[in-house]
């Protein structure tokens, strides 16, 4: 069966609460669908309007008239405010009747409960959004936030997908939409939540976005990425000798215990270094090798030339958080490289395994930052080239 396209759009209320975590948290553990693409956008006036007419004119309406509410607010809230635009997170997922299971998860709007106890918090919705009547009779609404928009059917799916896809062409990855003097004091930090995390379906990545939220900083920058074989030795690269200097010599020490301890010998010191320079250089290569396959899904050696640049065979999702000391900021959250030396509530403590399968990667300098965001293409999205080919085949 031919799998189609649908979104998930996060309203800017939404991300700018820093509950975007907990969103993808129910969306990635509830649904068989591929999370293929994620986008940081900021709609201007003129699509803002053209997306509400979709809503306001869809066929199937999600009870309550709510067609008419949700196209209201997008028109007053998803636009411009006296001039800044607002970022909103789109989330692209691929399957089966993605509209049904994505609606599912997303949920349906509780008419406000006068019983706390009545309350529920099963769906997206359930949780973070509220429709708040003004009175008992409920004909005016006091309140409304809908905190997610998803397509009621796959029409209203591809036809919303087909306007967003020209808009998207000219847009940035990265959004900027502070006032010049903001950015005089802020920082960028690059993000990588790493491929352990996605193996199989479940909240972990949602999870590790929601603990990095208690930085304050903004996202202002969010990708899907298969990572090739070239970036992950250009990203890489730079530790490759000093992961030779580190590792070798514990190589060469281990390597001599174990010929002590097989041969019932003692070797002398002079052979430690042998062993460092040859086998534990060795060793160390292979080292870097599977630290290229555990981002990229293939070792370099195993890695034809004409390949090297293709994307590659495991996924990753690539973050950029902004503003002051974000540097610093991520990194006491991310924890200490060795999972078993991190402290207690670090992101790498919580998910990690070992060095190598630590959960997550964040840039450690200002410099290191800027260096990163531009061999993974930081300002550029694959979106709007897999909403364009997924179009092509309707």
């Amino acid at each position: 069966m031919e799998q189609s396209l649908s979104y998930v759009l996060v309203t800017p209320y939404t991300v700018a609460k820093s509950r975007t975590g907990g969103v993808l948290s129910r969306l990635l553990s509830r649904i068989s669908l591929e999370l293929v693409g994620a986008q940081m956008i900021a709609l201007d006036q003129t699509i803002t309007e053209s997306y509400a007419t979709i809503i306001k004119t869809r066929e199937k309406d999600e009870g309550f008239n709510t067609s008419e509410m949700l196209s209201s607010y997008i028109e007053q809230n998803l636009g411009p405010t006296s001039g800044v635009k607002h970022r909103s997170l789109l989330l692209l997922f691929k399957g089966n009747n993605p509209c049904e299971e994505l609606a599912q998860v997303v949920g349906f709007f509780q008419k406000e409960t006068r019983i706390v106890e009545q309350v529920i918090g099963m769906s997206i919705r359930d949780t973070y959004a509220d429709l708040i009547y003004t009175d008992e009779n409920q004909e005016k609404v006091l309140y409304f936030e809908p905190a997610v928009i998803t397509a009621q059917s796959q029409k209203e799916a591809d036809k919303t997908l087909a306007l967003f896809a020209p808009w998207l062409e000219g847009q940035n990855n990265l959004i900027k939409n502070r006032p010049a003097e903001y950015y005089k004091n802020t920082q960028q930090s690059l993000v990588i939540i790493k491929p352990d995390n996605w193996r199989y379906a479940s909240s972990r990545p949602g999870m590790i976005i929601d603990m990095f939220s208690r930085s304050g900083l903004r996202i202002v920058g969010i990708k899907v990425l298969k990572m090739s074989v070239a970036q992950a030795l250009q990203f890489y690269g730079p530790t490759k000798d000093g992961l030779k200097a580190k590792l070798a010599p514990i190589y060469g020490m281990q390597a001599r215990e174990l010929l002590e301890g097989e041969f019932n010998v003692k070797l002398p010191e002079q052979l430690q270094s042998i062993l460092s320079d040859s086998f534990g250089d060795m060793y160390s290569e292979e080292q870097f090798e599977r630290i290229v396959e555990f981002m990229a899904g293939l070792k370099p050696s195993d890695c034809k030339a004409e390949n090297l640049n293709k994307p590659g065979l495991v996924k990753s999702m690539v973050l950029i958080y902004e503003g002051v000391d974000a540097i610093q900021k991520i990194r006491t959250i991310l924890g200490a490289t060795d999972p078993n030396k991190a402290v207690a509530g670090t992101i790498r403590r919580e998910f990690g395994s070992n060095i190598r399968v630590n959960a997550a990667h964040a840039s450690d300098a200002p410099e290191n930052a800027y260096r990163e965001m531009g061999v993974l293409e930081a300002e550029k999205n694959d979106s709007v080239t897999m909403i364009n080919e997924y179009l092509k085949t309707l």
